[in-house]
């Protein structure tokens, strides 16, 4: 059974966030060139998140009562156990959050992630493409969600992501019936 305080694991009795609409102005949309994140291979993966967690603090409070706040962790590695599943369907994969580089790089290598983690602490990707965010603890973060870049235009946006540690198998799945 998964303990409150346990950021690998996702408590049973999370609330299910509700599509606001606020990611339906996203699809087709074209990214400056400033905003691109250029792949190699076809495809560009994009999952936002809100915040990972680290095992010796605890998550702000009331964090698991927010709706599509916690499993920041779980989908970060699902994204990571999927990895070589998404390379042979063509597609790069990078996380986001508002957290500052430190920060991820420390996730990164604690989560043996073979994708980086970007950080948007000033929140320049998140106005830009107008992503919805919240507030906890005075920290504007951004909600769930992922995009899906081809040719420098939103293919796709899954939000809201739930529950985030299945985000990478409807990526797969979602991938699979296009490709």
């Amino acid at each position: 059974m998964a303990r409150q305080d346990n950021i690998y694991e996702l408590p049973k009795d999370l609330p299910i966030p509700i599509d606001d609409g606020a990611c339906n102005h996203l699809p087709g949309m074209q990214l400056s060139s400033v905003l691109l994140l250029m792949s190699t291979t076809g495809r560009t993966v994009v999952y936002c998140y809100p915040r990972t967690g680290t095992p010796d603090k605890d998550p702000p409070q009331g964090w698991n009562e927010i709706p599509g706040a916690r499993g920041c962790t779980p989908q970060s590695c699902a994204f990571r156990d999927h990895y070589q599943e998404l390379r042979m369907l063509r597609t790069e994969v990078f996380g986001l959050s508002a957290q500052n580089s430190d920060y991820q790089k420390e996730a990164v290598e604690r989560l043996h992630l073979p994708f980086p983690l970007l950080s948007d602490e000033k929140l320049i990707f998140t106005k830009a493409l107008n992503l919805p965010t919240f507030e906890v603890e005075s920290l504007t973060l951004i909600r769930r969600l992922t995009l899906l870049i081809r040719d420098g235009f939103v293919e796709h946006v899954f939000y809201p992501v739930f529950p985030p540690d299945k985000n990478a198998d409807q990526v797969i799945a979602w991938l699979g019936k296009i490709t």
